[in-house]
């Protein structure tokens, strides 16, 4: 089993509680294997007006040398128009060496060695932001805003069984533990949590005071941070008791409109020690980052970025923050570093993007498009 795939986070949560995050200095193997290279994989079109931010496949960028654009990988995902359907979602394993892209209509398979299709296939109702098992088997596959998630096995395609929560399928996190699965839909107020042993709707969180949009759990899966309709900043629920506990909103910065997605928050997230989390602000184009070594968050800093931010995610040793953007931030500092930009000079602005590590050409880890908090044993990172 990987246990370096985002939804198993016991040994990044070690690393961070012991204080040691991977440097360059750290990626060497001592017995003389190849050195640790990490990769930042990105899917197009992984926002609406997606013609603006280049095209189509699976962009590789080198994270260790300043985010260098390495090759694109060509995807499937078109429409019956053949133009390319928009990008849905994205997850990987390492364990089983393939990385997994979904569009509205369809989901796709690529080996992550070979880099070929391995398969696509098509589901009733579409296709929205799926998750994958820890050990690689699973996917639990949204349907297009509808009423289902179809639960997939991840070395076929085939649909194992469904869940009906009936609530807008949309967003998918399992949790690191891998026996928890969380659901969140467009039309609803309440976080659907599936028992992933049984594949059933357990129980739910909230509600909350609005449909949930993007939305984090952190490490220990007790604490739930959702984006909701109408509101800039999130809510907190409490996965134990099910029960909304806080409502924060982001100071100094008025809600206006916005691009895509209707909300004026579509992207949260923690940086895997959990020290901070991170919320977009599309209106603004910034991104607020919250002290969440208190309860709850407080509100410290903003950062301006290059367009809307409509999402958050992070390298695995908590190095970078993405936002969908393509700036790419150094956390320690809170500084862009650098934009992502694709072959032909173009800025590349996703929503759907992971880090994948390799030695020579085997993965060896994989990280997640969400933001998710890495602390497991109840104690926050040593300072």
């Amino acid at each position: 089993m990987n246990a370096w795939s985002c939804t198993w986070g016991i040994r990044p949560a070690l690393a961070v509680l012991a204080g040691v995050l991977f440097s360059p200095a750290l990626r060497a193997d001592e017995a003389g294997k190849p050195a640790l290279e990490r990769r930042l994989y990105v899917a197009e079109p992984g926002v609406r007006n997606y013609q603006e931010y280049g095209g189509h496949g699976l962009l590789v960028f080198d994270i260790d040398h300043g985010h260098k654009f390495v090759k694109r990988i060509p995807t499937a995902g078109l429409n019956p128009k053949g133009a390319p359907d928009n990008v849905k979602g994205i997850c990987a394993s390492a364990d089983t060496k393939r990385v997994y892209i979904c569009t509205t209509r369809q989901l796709m398979c690529i080996d992550l060695v070979s880099e070929k299709l391995l398969w696509e296939k098509l589901y009733e109702g579409g296709c929205d932001r799926m998750a994958i098992a820890p050990d690689g088997k699973t996917i639990y596959l949204p349907s297009f805003e509808g009423p289902t998630w179809n639960v997939v096995d991840a070395a076929t395609g085939d649909v194992i069984t469904r869940i009906e929560p009936k609530s807008g399928a949309h967003n998918t996190i399992f949790g690191l533990n891998g026996r928890e699965v969380y659901l969140a839909g467009l039309k609803s107020p309440l976080l659907t949590i599936a028992d992933a042993r049984t594949n059933t709707a357990a129980r739910t969180a909230g509600p909350f005071s609005a449909s949930i949009r993007p939305f984090t759990v952190n490490g220990r899966q007790t604490r739930c941070y959702v984006n909701v309709n109408e509101l800039l900043g999130f809510e907190i629920g409490d996965l134990t008791t099910g029960k909304k506990l806080h409502r924060i909103e982001v100071k100094g910065f008025e809600k206006g409109p916005v691009k895509r997605h209707g909300c004026p928050s579509h992207g949260i997230g923690f940086t895997p020690d959990e020290k901070e989390l991170w919320v977009t602000d599309g209106h603004n184009e910034r991104m607020h980052i919250f002290d969440a070594t208190v309860d709850p968050p407080v509100q410290k800093e903003s950062i301006k970025l290059r367009g809307e931010p409509g999402w958050i995610t992070f390298t695995l040793d908590g190095e970078f923050g993405y936002p969908s953007t393509g700036d790419v931030i150094e956390v320690k500092s809170h500084r862009i570093v650098v934009g992502l930009k694709d072959e032909q000079g173009r800025e590349v602005q996703s929503e759907k993007m992971l880090e994948i590590d390799f030695r020579g050409s085997e993965p060896v880890r994989a990280g997640c498009q969400f933001g998710l908090g890495y602390v497991t044993d109840g104690a926050k990172a040593a300072e």
